[in-house]
């Protein structure tokens, strides 16, 4: 019966796309051949099966037996299944290509496909991860703050349904900030500033937060002053002082105790809120405007005596005056997603968080604020520039004119 359901989800996901868009490319999940998933996969071949689309298999060198990998696949698919596809790319690879050429001919021959190209290992294009899979590469048990007087440091909470972890990338590349994700609660009692990232489930989340005794700590840091807190999405609404979801959106229960960090209440809804925005920024330290977007279900009711920390003006180009988040001094929340990613913002955030930073952390770093100011300016990323730099060295190592062979 889900199966039912997610597909005639996928193919109403699909449609909009094909009708919006000359081409559409399906990212498959895994290997397209395992076996054991076979009976209930709703991605890979099968997916590729009900839209007739033509597949390309992308190895990873890196690892080690590649040919085996390609092969055996292509082996273990439905007659099917391997009429789509048309062809291989190899990834990761590092070296001298006329050492892999005859391994790429065996290849051609076995399968009587083609290999449609091979993309060398690069380190000089910044491109944010795909999916929280790499959030364990910055976790605490290998990444420690150091020394260094002038890092703020910044814990976010590493959250069992972690979502849009990626709003943390540009403060992440910041000389002076110190970055981690954790899920030890006597981790956040040094930190300068808190994150509740976004969550893909609100109230499980929150009730880990209880279970791991972090939510005490996020209280004590909110309510002591010692340390800013920011939330984000399903951070945000963890925030208020309680969620209610009669309509069982997350959970059978009707209603959660939250954090309580704004007087606030937040209402789950059926409905998915998701807008490119645009919001002026209501906070005492910041004046601009910033842009981002929602995706959100639910909404949240401040109290009169709360304050909306920005204003939004603009959702998917059409003019509004929509309230958003809250703040209270040091506690900040919010729905607006890549909000990090706006420099001025992130700019006027960090000086915030350095201004809250104890007396003699303060005294010990301020003959280096004044430089670091315009430093700090220098570092943010132009994804777009290095999309468009990675997109520049995929179409050099790729047959491009077989590629739209396969497309027409």
């Amino acid at each position: 019966a889900f199966k039912e359901r997610a597909v005639a989800a996928i193919r109403e996901c699909f449609a909009k796309l094909d009708a919006d868009n000359d081409i559409v490319v399906i990212e498959g999940a895994g290997s397209p051949a395992e076996i054991n998933l076979r009976s209930n996969d709703i991605v890979n071949m099968f997916i590729a099966k009900i839209f007739n689309a033509p597949v390309i298999i992308v190895g990873d060198i890196e690892r080690g037996g590649v040919f085996a990998s390609l092969i055996g696949t292509l082996e273990l698919l439905h007659e099917d299944e391997k009429r789509l596809v048309k062809g291989f790319i190899i990834n990761k690879f590092r070296g001298d290509l006329s050492i892999l050429q005859p391994g790429l001919d065996f290849l051609e021959e076995r399968t009587n496909r083609h290999v449609i190209g091979v993309i060398p290992y690069f380190n000089h294009i910044r491109i944010q991860e795909e999916d929280s899979l790499s959030v364990g590469n910055l976790s605490v048990e290998n990444v420690r703050w150091d020394g260094r007087w002038g890092n703020v440091r910044i814990a976010v909470v590493r959250l069992p349904h972690i979502s849009n972890f990626t709003d943390f990338d540009a403060l992440s590349a910041e000389r002076d900030v110190s970055l981690i994700y954790t899920t030890d609660a006597d981790v956040l009692r040094c930190a300068d500033v808190i994150i509740l990232p976004g969550s893909k489930n609100t109230i499980a989340d929150l009730m880990w937060l209880e279970e791991r005794g972090i939510a005490h700590e996020i209280k004590k840091a909110a309510f002591s002053g010692n340390a800013v807190v920011f939330g984000i999405c399903g951070g945000f609404q963890m925030m208020t002082e309680r969620i209610i979801d009669e309509g069982g959106v997350e959970s059978s229960e009707c209603e959660y105790e939250g954090l309580g960090l704004f007087r606030a209440e937040t209402v789950f809804l059926s409905d998915k809120t998701t807008h490119q925005v645009l919001a002026r920024s209501n906070l005492p330290f910041f004046n601009g405007s910033v842009m981002g977007y929602e995706i959100h279900m639910g909404v949240t009711h401040l109290k009169e005596s709360e304050k909306h920390a920005f204003t939004i003006i603009k959702r998917s180009n059409k003019d509004v005056r929509v309230r958003d988040g809250a703040e209270r001094g040091n506690v900040i929340g919010t729905y607006i997603h890549g909000i990090f990613d706006n420099d001025d913002f992130r700019t006027a955030f960090i000086e915030f968080a350095e201004n809250r930073i104890s007396d003699m952390r303060r005294r010990r770093k301020s003959i280096r604020r004044k430089s670091r100011r315009k430093r700090r300016r220098s570092v943010g990323i132009d994804w777009d520039r290095e999309i468009d730099k990675l997109a520049e060295f995929v179409r050099k190592n790729l047959n491009m004119e077989k590629i739209y062979e396969i497309i027409s």
